[in-house]
């Protein structure tokens, strides 16, 4: 049974002992990281979550404490007082912040063992993501985690001191709102006084931040939760947190600075890099003909170029067949490369552009001995040529094209751009790249569906010079959204938002939405916007994404707390689990078992 802190109170944290304290009494808290036995002395590193500092218990000194000293094992939780002695020169520990120093214990208290954890708490073990997130207690005492979750509470307080200061109000809106289904699946929750009626829990706080621009708050922030019932990825949980804001009586450039000035404001405050103003911007049409995705990673080169000009009637059939088909013959040039991937290689990267749907990848290395490639002999030496120097080839280079509809053509040619960058690691992984991605289409058609969805939410206004589309060409709009992107990752992004109720109308009609639909799902909205709407606009970051990226990690679940696995389960709680039958009863809610 673990002792009472019985009026124990530490002095300081184990990290801020230092030379200067010599000669000083301390009274330190945490846990034992490492225990060392030499007969008469026993040595171990007290760690908090600032560091470590060494504790002497001496046998020669104090009996009885060297004594209890003696049962102390890995991941003990003690408090011990002691006084501060420098370290000969011969055993300064220079891998430890407090290694000059050490303290002799002359009191200890031992307030909890521990049995062996599952792994150790050091940042140097491997361990498997099951072991990690199962004792994610454990996992959270490791010192990169301690900094990650603390780089996190001071990127918070970052964000709300720079919106405090530009005039925002912090806003906390409901968690228990009405399904409105319209992009990923609702999180729902039945309702006990409402019988077979159900909340849904908020994919984002937009409708009600619209609202309360309509309500005349104008400047609204919150660090809000979100939750989307979809498939997980590496950089997505099913229950996240944004930043959320919302202004009213301005335009899109307004909107942008605001957002600009927010993550200078953090960058500069949390990692100390100064993010070159105003951040570039790029409109979506750029951003695909040139990289393939509307989150390009600018942090290298390999643009993508059309040569369908070159090659539309050339004497490769597949290349010439693909321009008359409707489609387009799409390249990037490996600036340097050629030398440096096998046949082996070439192939692995045909493989990879067929999960993008690409039929096929062709290539053309340039060489100081002439040109090889997949398909150089059905080419005459100047279709060659004119290849060649559409794509700015020099000896050494290698080139890869996709032959195929556009849409196919970039999206395969942009995943093959960032494998390349990964492989031959053409970028500096300390960089920041910064973009906005602008005039983003409107909708965008589904041939399953036979109707039109729209591309960021339904809420978003179109560009001025488009709105005549919207009766007869929809899917040729563009939208005032936009989207802020760092190193490939979308940080997050925003709208204009319809403010005027006939114009909202005719969006939720164009997306294939009866009268009754409108008035069922988004009735309240309109309604609102009938009593003096403001022009408004807002954006959303993503904290966890954001914190991701100022840590250098790849993986969100290490930013957050207390993360889910790919299958939106928690391993340590095991969440989610079934409920007791009366609890079904109360809620009026029957279980069918799904069939195997």
């Amino acid at each position: 049974m673990g002792e009472l802190l019985s009026g124990f109170r530490r002095s300081g944290m184990c990290a801020s002992v230092n030379a200067a304290d010599a000669g000083k009494r301390v009274s330190l808290c945490g846990w034992v990281q490492r225990r060392r036995d030499l007969g008469k002395l026993i040595f171990i590193w007290l760690r908090d979550y600032t560091g470590i500092v060494q504790v002497v218990f001496d046998q020669s000194r104090y009996a009885a404490v060297f004594d209890k000293a003696t049962a102390l094992r890995s991941e003990f939780v003690i408090a011990v007082r002691g006084t501060v002695e420098k370290r000969t020169a011969a055993n300064i520990n220079p891998e430890l912040a407090t290694g000059e120093v050490e303290v002799i214990a002359d009191e200890l208290i031992i307030l909890n063992e521990s049995q062996t954890p599952p792994f150790a708490v050091d940042d140097n073990t491997v361990v498997n993501d099951g072991t990690r997130y199962k004792y994610r207690y454990i996992d959270l005492r490791r010192p990169a985690m301690q900094r990650i979750l603390r780089t996190r509470s001071k990127t918070a307080i970052s964000v709300r001191n720079y919106f405090n200061e530009n005039g925002f109000a912090e806003i906390e809106t409901p968690v228990l709102c009405k399904s409105t289904p319209e992009g990923a699946r609702d999180y729902l929750v039945p309702s006990r006084v409402h019988p077979g009626k159900f909340y849904a829990l908020p994919q984002s706080p937009q409708l009600l931040k619209q609202l309360l621009m309509v309500g005349g708050m104008d400047r609204y922030f919150q660090i809000v939760k979100c939750f989307r019932d979809e498939d997980l990825r590496a950089d997505r949980q099913p229950e996240f947190t944004q930043i959320d804001v919302e202004m009213s009586f301005v335009e899109q450039d307004q909107i942008m600075e605001i957002a600009e000035g927010m993550l200078s404001r953090v960058f500069r405050e949390i990692v100390g890099y100064e993010i070159p103003m105003p951040i570039e911007r790029m409109t979506y049409k750029t951003a695909m003909e040139k990289y393939g995705s509307d989150k390009p990673d600018l942090r290298f080169g390999l643009e993508i170029r059309n040569i369908s000009g070159q090659v539309s009637s050339c004497g490769f059939s597949v290349f010439s067949a693909a321009v008359a088909n409707g489609g387009s013959v799409r390249g990037i040039n490996g600036k340097g490369l050629a030398d440096k991937l096998s046949r082996k290689d070439i192939d692995a990267l045909g493989e990879t552009v067929k999960t993008y749907r690409a039929k096929g990848l062709a290539w053309m290395a340039v060489t100081a001995e002439g040109v090889r490639g997949s398909f150089v002999k059905f080419l005459t030496q100047e279709e060659t040529a004119s290849i060649i120097s559409a794509m700015d080839a020099q000896p050494g280079d290698i080139l890869f094209f996709v032959a195929d509809s556009d849409k196919v053509a970039l999206e395969a040619l942009g995943q093959l751009r960032l494998e390349l960058a990964r492989r031959f690691e053409l970028y500096d992984k300390k960089a920041y790249r910064f973009v906005w991605i602008t005039e983003f289409p409107m909708f965008e058609y589904s041939p399953e569906d036979g109707r039109y969805y729209a591309v960021h939410h339904p809420f978003t206004a179109p560009m001025d010079e488009d709105l005549p589309l919207l009766d007869r060409n929809p899917g040729e709009m563009r939208a005032k959204a936009y989207d802020i992107v760092l190193n490939g990752y979308e940080l997050g992004g925003g709208s204009i938002r319809i403010h005027d109720s006939a114009i909202q109308n005719r969006m939720f009609e164009a997306l294939g939405l009866s009268k009754e639909d409108i008035e069922d799902r988004f009735g309240f909205l309109v309604d609102a916007f009938k009593y003096g709407a403001p022009p408004h606009g807002g954006f959303a970051i993503g904290m966890d994404r954001l914190i991701m990226l100022l840590c250098g990690t790849d993986n969100i679940k290490d930013v957050i707390a207390f993360p889910k696995m790919q299958n939106a389960a928690c391993l340590m709680t095991g969440a989610p689990d079934t409920v007791d039958e009366a609890q079904l009863e109360e809620l009026s809610v029957a279980v069918t078992k799904a069939e195997s």
